[in-house]
């Protein structure tokens, strides 16, 4: 039976298609957006999250790690210091002060810590599901979607990287009389974009820019079997919805915009495009999760400059919808 890795399964989400709906999670992303507001999902494999103000300081973790990746700190604010006092690089530890430090450049993730954490302090960011487990939960909701019009949403990471996976939910959802909707940044193969599409009644697609160079720059991946993949899904009739995240001084100049709003007036059977502001609510997931966030400093943008892009794309005949927060 197929299986994917799955960091999340959200209920009652209403963000992520019409109605009330269950989002399913699964790890892995082919971008780099600095951006990005769930980093637990862009590495493929399960990654230790530590919440350190759970931390009870009891030492179990330490007993049962064989791997020699946890150590007591020095007692030192934050328990970071190296030998000699030498600062240890974020990016690699974690550690609460006065308490177990981590060295996650030995960690195998191997999961043995979380099991002897009894304040929550310590968990894996994802385990392997079968599409049985999934509909487990999914099904679990069919009442809600009933009500509202909702279903299940497939999202990440990149569903698109475990194509097999979501086609055998989505089709299975289908069979289920279960509303369908892919949330994806559109970067794969055609074929794994095809094999899932005809079992999707909904794709939340983003577009975060036309131009390819910038592109590459900003995600680490180029743009054109993004478009490519958006012009053919459009050609063939499927339901898109265009997601556009505003990150200021990334994509949020009038130029980008235009680039953007002439490019999709060409789409036919799209729905609108959702403008999402970029928000800071993922910078505590990346300290979880060791890593460092780079843009923390960054502003959200004002008020006059999304009205400002909501408005551009409505002068091209596109319906726009004003967000409350990004993808």
């Amino acid at each position: 039976m197929a299986t994917a890795t799955i960091f999340d399964i959200q209920r009652y989400s209403i963000h992520d298609g019409p109605g009330i709906r269950t989002t399913v999670f699964l790890k892995g992303c082919p971008l780099s957006c600095r951006w990005c507001h769930n980093p637990e999902g862009q590495f493929g494999e399960p990654e230790l999250i530590f919440r350190e103000n759970r931390c009870g300081r009891c030492g179990a973790c330490l007993t049962v790690c064989k791997h020699g990746a946890i150590s007591w700190g020095s007692g030192a604010p934050g328990g970071t210091r190296g030998p000699g006092g030498a600062a240890r690089d974020q990016r690699f530890h974690t550690s609460t002060p006065g308490g177990p430090v981590t060295n996650r450049t030995k960690c195998v993730r191997c999961g043995e810590c979380t099991k002897v954490c009894f304040s929550g302090a310590r968990e894996l960011a994802g385990k392997q599901m079968s599409v049985a487990q999934v509909m487990s939960e999914v099904e679990r909701d069919i009442p809600f979607y009933e009500e509202s019009g909702g279903g299940v949403t497939l999202s990440g990471g990149e569903p698109l990287a475990q194509a097999d996976f979501a086609a055998d939910v989505l089709e299975t959802s289908k069979r289920r009389g279960i509303h369908t909707t892919l949330d994806t940044c559109g970067f794969a193969e055609w074929s794994a974009v095809d094999l899932v599409r005809r079992h999707v009644d909904l794709f939340l697609y983003d577009l975060k820019l036309m131009d390819d160079a910038r592109h590459r720059e900003l995600t680490g991946v180029s743009n054109a079997g993004i478009i490519r993949n958006l012009s053919e899904l459009a050609r063939l009739g499927h339901n898109i919805v265009l997601r556009l995240p505003v990150i200021p001084s990334f994509n949020d100049d009038y130029e980008s915009i235009r680039q953007i709003g002439a490019f999709a007036a060409t789409l036919p059977h799209l729905i609108s495009v959702d403008v999402l502001p970029y928000h800071k609510i993922g910078i505590e997931k990346y300290r979880r999760l060791g890593k460092l966030y780079s843009l923390a400093g960054l502003p959200l943008p004002p008020e006059e400059i999304m009205a400002g892009i909501a408005g551009i794309l409505a002068g091209f005949g596109l319906a726009v919808n004003r967000r409350t927060r990004a993808d």
